[in-house]
């Protein structure tokens, strides 16, 4: 569906269903240079079960227009005028790498329009190396094949889809290099200028699940158990031999930690 936020053209994946904003809501928050289509699977099972969902593709991204926000707190404003859009009081948020940052520090801003918050390869911290930065910033390739490596666990390098005939890394790549022009580097340079993680996750209120990777070295584990440690109310699920794409990796181990966590109480 389409909708508009700050006057621009914004497209969200409802799953399958029509947008209700009568029903419980679901906000999904993509990564950097990702867009809606990682969340197919999630979006389509709440969407049937209960819920109205909009998995939102942020400005620049997917179909959605304008250029991406500066920064993670940016990013996190334009989501709740994003869900006043809709029409919602009150949504779950769920947010992956870049996304878990968002949905974090919009959790942590506006507490009584949050119902549950769900992170998925989170940290309170997302350095980026200089030389990655760089050559996101002249478009070079070389940005989406390092990133689309790390991203997965060393078994995936080489298979292990679950959907026979696909290549995960081949996917992965292809997913990035639908981005525009400077929206990978603008997504890296707000997790890199991002400092305030462990503050923002101690003023969240909501019930909070972390979806953590075994095997992931974009936001390892260990910085994703800390993080958790901040949070009041929390509770973690570590996916073994997972990496940072756990949405690609471990889809339906990644869907049940989400449905255990939200059903039957939708907030």
């Amino acid at each position: 569906m389409e909708f508009a936020v700050d006057g621009l053209r914004t497209f969200a994946a409802t799953g399958g269903r029509p947008f209700d904003p009568a029903r419980p809501a679901i906000l999904f928050v993509h990564g950097a240079a990702n867009d809606h289509s990682v969340w197919h699977l999630p979006a389509r099972y709440f969407a049937h079960h209960g819920f109205s969902v909009a998995a939102i593709d942020l400005p620049g991204h997917g179909r959605s227009s304008g250029e991406p926000p500066a920064t993670i707190g940016d990013m996190a404003g334009w989501l709740g005028r994003a869900r006043d859009a809709l029409g919602v009081e009150r949504a779950v948020l769920a947010g992956h790498s870049m996304g878990s940052l968002i949905v974090l520090c919009a959790a942590a801003d506006d507490p009584a329009a949050t119902g549950k918050l769900i992170l998925l390869g989170p940290a309170a911290a997302m350095p980026v190396h200089d030389d990655l930065l760089d050559a996101a910033r002249r478009n070079d390739h070389r940005a989406i094949d390092l990133i689309t490596y790390w991203g997965l666990s060393a078994g995936s390098q080489i298979g292990g889809h679950r959907s026979p005939g696909l290549w995960m890394n081949g996917g992965g790549q292809r997913l990035l290099e639908r981005a525009g022009d400077g929206v990978l580097a603008a997504g890296l340079a707000a997790c890199a200028d991002f400092s305030d993680g462990e503050e923002r996750a101690r003023a969240v209120e909501a019930e909070t699940l972390l979806i953590l990777g075994e095997r992931d070295t974009m936001t390892p584990m260990k910085g994703g158990i800390a993080l958790a440690r901040a949070i009041p109310d929390t509770r973690h699920v570590v996916l073994s031999g997972c990496g940072h794409s756990m949405l690609a990796e471990r889809p339906n181990e990644t869907l049940d930690a989400m449905r255990d966590f939200l059903l039957p109480a939708a907030l």
